[in-house]
């Protein structure tokens, strides 16, 4: 990352809290010379000045190295969806993809499909709500049938299994963190 890119981070923080730049100067201990120069990234900051200026912003420091996501790519629309087809399971990821901690699914499970043969685990946290028909879930040792509305939540390692034993489509928006299909 460039310095003009830590400089207009820290413009930015500093114009969200109303400051001018001889007030965040004043409370970071620097001259407003000096934050003048660094938001124009002609100045390049050292780690100490990076810090008095997140603890005056009230940031980590380490914002200030964080790249931006284009927010083009964090919208799907719903005819891009990326699509997986397991015999009668359809899975479309409604998160753009399966960076960061989270992602989100749209899981359809035909009338006499199941999502595994027998229960598995993964190491990620789920949460699921049916959206439509009934679903059968395999919860350790435990069943339950899930309608329309209802909804659970799967503990990391958990086994786990969905059965469709009904005479409709299932579907079911789940997430998971950290992502694990």
């Amino acid at each position: 990352m460039d310095n003009s890119s830590i400089g207009k981070k820290i413009e930015q923080y500093r114009k969200d809290n109303s400051w001018s730049i001889r007030e965040l100067a004043a409370l970071a201990g620097i001259t407003p010379s000096m934050l003048s120069q660094i938001e124009r990234g002609l100045a390049n900051p050292s780690l100490q000045t990076l810090k008095v200026l997140a603890t005056a912003l009230d940031v980590p420091t380490f914002y200030f190295f964080i790249e931006e996501t284009p927010t083009a790519e964090l919208v799907v629309r719903s005819n891009e969806r990326k699509k997986m087809i397991v015999g009668n399971l359809t899975y479309e990821l409604v998160s753009p993809d399966f960076s960061g901690t989270l992602a989100t699914a749209i899981m359809r499970i035909s009338p006499g499909a199941s999502s595994s043969d027998t229960p598995l685990a993964h190491k990620g946290e789920e949460v699921a709500f049916v959206m439509e028909g009934k679903i059968k879930v395999y919860l350790s040792k435990d069943e339950y049938i899930l309608e329309a509305g209802d909804s659970l939540k799967i503990p990391a390692f958990m086994k786990h299994k969905w059965e469709n034993n009904f005479d409709d489509d299932a579907v079911v928006l789940f997430s998971v963190s950290p992502p694990a299909f």
